[in-house]
């Protein structure tokens, strides 16, 4: 019997039939020269694929399969600050393989339902195999964060259990599995010995700061001001690569809406200076705890103090009123 029209907008409007898809599934089109990394990280991501290409010698016709059935998949944990290539890197990882990507957020996978997020999650790795996909989880410590021993609440409970199908499913998971987390302290340590190759993902240098500049332009169609240093910018603003490519967005915004003829418009050192300062500044913003307070050092504090019907009371007289008063109320009674 078909639901009634009424009851069917109300579950549409809430969520209650969880149509939405629990993973975007790409073709992946980004490759390595599409992004600039660090030395080390880059030896890290080539070791990575050579684990993947050599995993059929190794646990087929060296026979270690036989010895070790349980964790046969290829577990990665690419970890660092946001903005430094982490899901560039899945994909291009997808593509040298000549695989889709199967992108997971957390906030897909979630279900507000009793056990359905666990669910949700041996789906995934169903569907991973089903299209012998890569299964990226973007922001990996949402799902895969420390169990709680505190069961009093149902979320908890519930938390857990998702945590505890994630480990089961990489048990016995014979795919590749990628992890990206900008904060890789909160993951359960059960994650660790799963966890094949753990790729940190750092700050860029001056020198491929600077690339990364210039790989953010077009080098033929992207009209640039002779000021234009790239060099200056990289050694003056330690940057991520997705805060430089935001900030050549910005500058080139900022151009394209000053007045004149487009055939004259060029994008100045200033376009690229103000866009990088504005990133940089939001990022701070971002960063500020609403209940962050500046206190002065403890030489200058001297006795701590209240407003009292407007005198300024050190604070420990006034507890002592308080409590004086207290007691002779106590007593009146």
């Amino acid at each position: 019997m078909a639901a009634h029209p009424l009851l069917r907008a109300i579950s549409d409007t809430i969520g209650l039939t969880e149509s939405r898809p629990l993973a975007q599934s790409i073709v992946p089109r980004l490759t390595f020269d599409d992004v600039i990394l660090p030395e080390a990280t880059r030896r890290a991501l080539d070791q990575a694929l050579t684990q993947v290409r050599r995993h059929d010698l190794i646990f087929r016709q060296w026979g270690l399969g036989e010895r070790h059935p349980t964790g046969l998949g290829l577990v990665f944990n690419f970890a660092g600050p946001p903005g430094t290539g982490k899901t560039i890197c899945a994909e291009a990882i997808a593509q040298a393989l000549g695989r889709r990507l199967l992108v997971v957020r957390y906030a897909e996978v979630e279900s507000m339902w009793v056990g359905e997020t666990p669910k949700h999650v041996a789906e995934l790795f169903r569907a991973a195999r089903e299209e012998n996909a890569v299964l990226f989880f973007d922001e990996a410590d949402g799902i895969a964060s420390r169990r709680s021993t505190s069961l009093d609440q149902g979320a908890t409970r519930e938390a857990n259990t998702v945590v505890n199908v994630l480990l089961k499913e990489l048990e016995s998971c014979r795919g590749i599995v990628i992890f990206a987390t900008n904060l890789a302290a909160n993951f359960d340590p059960a994650f660790e010995r799963r966890i094949r190759t753990q790729v940190l993902f750092g700050m860029p240098n001056a020198a491929e700061r600077e690339r990364i500049w210039r790989v953010q332009v077009h080098p033929r169609l992207t009209p640039l001001h002779d000021d234009v240093d790239f060099r200056q910018l990289a050694e003056h603003y330690e940057a991520t690569g997705g805060d430089i490519r935001n900030a050549v967005l910005k500058a080139a915004t900022a151009a394209a809406l000053e007045p004149g003829d487009d055939a004259a418009r060029t994008i100045r050192q200033g376009h690229f200076e103000a866009g990088i300062r504005d990133v940089l500044a939001g990022k701070r913003v971002m960063q500020q705890s609403l209940f962050a307070v500046e206190t002065p050092p403890a030489a200058e504090l001297g006795p701590l103090r209240i407003s009292v019907a407007g005198w300024a009371v050190p604070i420990s007289l006034a507890a002592l009123v308080t409590a004086l008063i207290a007691l002779i109320v106590a007593l009146a009674r």
